[in-house]
């Protein structure tokens, strides 16, 4: 987990499933829940940039219920790090 959370800021901000976790420390315990709480596996899609906002299309299969979906992944990067990620 260290490693994804390494791609973010220290005050980075995630949006997913209606919460709001801000810090690396609320990202990696995201990261770590979602991933094992549902053995997610992606598959990227396409991925669109515009300056420092990236929306990537990625299919998400896993264990819950319509599995796969194809979710949004909309990052705003800011010198190299993640400083936003909201996933819809």
């Amino acid at each position: 987990m260290k490693s994804i959370v390494a791609c973010f800021s220290d005050d980075a901000v995630v949006h997913d499933e209606g919460e709001q976790l801000r810090g690396e420390k609320a990202i990696e315990s995201w990261a770590a829940m979602t991933i094992e709480k549902y053995r997610l596996q992606y598959k990227l899609l396409t991925a669109k940039t515009d300056a420092d906002r990236i929306v990537v299309a990625i299919e998400v299969s896993g264990t819950f219920p319509g599995s796969p979906v194809t979710l949004d992944y909309h990052f705003i990067v800011t010198n190299d790090k993640i400083t936003s990620l909201a996933v819809d």
